[in-house]
C-alpha cells in the first residue's frame, strides 16, 4: 500500500515532547505505517542530534515536521480528533480503544485533515486539552504495567491506522463537518451568549463549559449546523439586554 490517501490526512500531535529521541523515534514509527505528517507542540528540545539518530530512514518525517505554538494550531484545518490518554477523565469523551479509535479516525480521514494527539513523556494531555479533542482513546495494555513510552504509543497507534486502511475501503462521506477554528468560535460565541444572559456567572462557571464540549462532542458538529447555532445565539444576544 503507497503512502496517499486516507493515511495523508492523518497528522500526528506531540504536545510538549521533552526528549529528542522520542520525536525521531515517533518519526519512525510513523513512516514505517505510511503516516508523514508530525506537528510538534512546544518541544522541549528540537532540532536536536538525537532525533535524527532515532529517526533512522525518517529524516523526511522529522525534517517535514511543523513547529506549533498550541494545541489549536496543531490542530488547525482538522474535522475529527482523538488525544491518546492511558486512563478515563472527568467530564470527558466516552473512551476509545485504540482499534476503534483508528476506524473513527480513518472514516474521517476519507475526505478530511484528521489528528491523533499524544502528551508530555511523564504528564501526558491536562483535562483542558483532552476536552478540545473530538474524542478520547487509549492502548489497552496489561494494567499491572501499562507503561509505554511516547514513541511505543505512536507505534501502536499507527499500526491500528494502518491496519484499517488496509481494510475495504469505506465509502467517503459527503457531510461537511466543521473544522475544529469553527467549533472553537461557536465555544466562545456561546459563553460570551451565557455570561450575558446571567446563566454562566463569572466567578462561579463551574464545568459548565466543559460539559457542553463534551455534548457537542458527540454530535460530531457538520458546518450547517454550527451556522445555525451561531444564528441562533446571535438573534438571542440582540434582543437580550445587557447584564447588570
Amino acid at each position: 500500500m503507497k503512502t496517499g490517501g486516507p493515511l495523508s490526512r492523518i497528522r500526528v500531535v506531540l504536545l510538549r515532547p521533552s526528549h529528542p529521541g522520542n520525536i525521531g523515534a515517533a518519526a519512525r514509527a510513523m513512516k514505517t505505517m505510511g503516516i508523514t505528517q508530525l506537528r510538534l507542540v512546544r518541544a522541549k528540545r528540537f532540532p536536536h542530534p538525537d532525533a535524527q539518530a532515532m529517526a533512522s530512514g525518517a529524516l523526511d518525517v522529522l525534517e517535514s515536521a511543523r513547529a506549533c505554538a498550541s494545541l489549536e494550531e496543531a490542530l488547525a484545518g482538522t474535522t475529527y480528533s482523538v488525544a491518546l490518554s492511558a486512563r478515563a477523565r472527568e467530564l470527558s469523551h466516552s473512551l476509545l480503544d485504540a482499534r476503534a479509535a483508528a476506524q473513527e479516525v480513518l472514516s474521517a480521514a476519507q475526505k478530511d485533515e484528521v489528528a491523533i494527539v499524544f502528551g508530555n513523556e511523564t504528564v501526558g494531555l491536562s483535562n483542558k486539552e483532552i476536552i478540545r479533542c473530538s474524542a478520547l482513546a487509549r492502548i489497552p495494555a496489561n494494567p499491572e504495567y501499562p507503561s509505554l513510552n511516547l514513541a511505543q504509543a505512536v507505534q501502536v497507534t499507527a499500526y491500528e491506522l494502518r491496519m484499517a486502511a488496509l481494510a475495504p475501503p469505506a465509502v467517503a462521506a459527503k457531510t461537511a463537518y466543521a473544522t475544529h477554528e469553527e467549533i472553537e468560535r461557536l465555544f466562545a460565541h456561546l459563553e460570551r451568549s451565557l455570561y450575558a444572559s446571567g446563566y454562566l456567572h463569572p466567578r462561579h462557571p463551574r464545568k459548565l463549559m466543559d460539559r457542553l464540549r463534551r455534548m457537542f462532542a458527540k454530535a460530531r458538529l457538520e458546518r450547517v449546523e454550527v451556522n445555525i447555532l451561531r444564528g441562533m445565539l446571535a438573534a438571542w444576544d440582540g434582543r437580550s439586554r445587557p447584564r447588570k
